[in-house]
């Protein structure tokens, strides 16, 4: 295990240009923080470019610092090399730098989940963890999205992106253009005719979800049919994750019960 004790390392200089956006593009890599983030990468088999620790991470974990030598250089740094890279603000003795995990599209997807708009780093985490959860085919982040490789979007998708594709996609006719012909096309909103638990969901089925302060585009209303979660008269709106999770949670039952032969409206 090679020690780094210079910010000025080249290493730890890359590892720091990752913290911003376009720098992430460029290189086609990521930062990944925590023990348990890296551990996920690990067992997925993610592409391991270089891993940063600490002494004291290294010696309360010796079989996950023997696998990250075996994966990739290992770097042994001081605390204060690891804040220059860390993009939290009480780093967790470990960062990881790894090639952008970049899934193949299906060549049709039964259910797809388009991010419009949505750029708070936790809900798109939280939403990308649940769409791998709940068995989505694909997710699009549509123009205007937060960046999926943001430092917070992975660490609160909890390794969905090992799990589920994932496309960022800069132009609207590139959207379009992932989703299969004929799919039906739906967007979470609080005055949506459609009760989400009507809609046919064991269909080719894609879920637009927007931000909470905006809502989806002027693109998407134009397509799209809105559905809506039924709430008790006292409360506005859910959480987008929330609202997504339930929606998607709801498609996973109506497949499970159509693969299983089951009425759509059994338990």
């Amino acid at each position: 295990m090679k020690e780094i004790t210079s910010a000025s390392n080249p290493q730890i200089k890359l590892a720091a240009k990752l913290r911003r956006r376009r720098q992430r593009q460029a290189h086609r890599l990521c930062l990944l923080e925590g023990m348990r983030l890296v551990q996920d990468a690990l067992t997925i088999g993610a592409d391991f470019h270089s891993c940063f620790i600490t002494a004291a991470a290294a010696d309360a974990q010796p079989d996950l610092a023997a696998q990250l030598q075996r994966a990739c250089p290992l770097y042994l740094v001081p605390p204060k090399i690891l804040d220059k890279i860390s993009e939290t603000v009480s780093p967790q003795s470990i960062v990881a730098v790894t090639a952008m995990p970049e899934l193949p599209l299906p060549a049709e997807a039964a259910l797809s989940l388009i991010l419009d708009g949505v750029q708070d780093p936790g809900n798109a985490g939280s939403l990308l963890r649940t769409a791998a959860a709940a068995g989505v085919d694909q997710v699009l982040f549509a123009p205007g999205c937060v960046d999926p490789f943001n430092g917070k979007v992975l660490r609160a998708a909890m390794g969905a992106h090992f799990r589920v594709p994932i496309r960022a996609l800069e132009d609207w006719d590139a959207v379009w253009a992932a989703l299969p012909a004929g799919q039906a096309l739906y967007v979470a909103s609080a005055e949506g005719a459609i009760r989400y638990d009507e809609v046919d969901w064991g269909e080719p089925s894609a879920l637009a979800l927007g931000s909470e302060a905006h809502g989806v585009s002027s693109q998407m209303r134009e397509r799209a049919a809105a559905v809506a979660v039924p709430m008790a008269a006292a409360t506005e709106s859910l959480n987008v994750a929330a609202a997504g999770a339930v929606m998607l949670f709801e498609a996973a039952r109506q497949r499970r019960n159509a693969w299983q032969g089951r009425p759509r409206g059994g338990p």
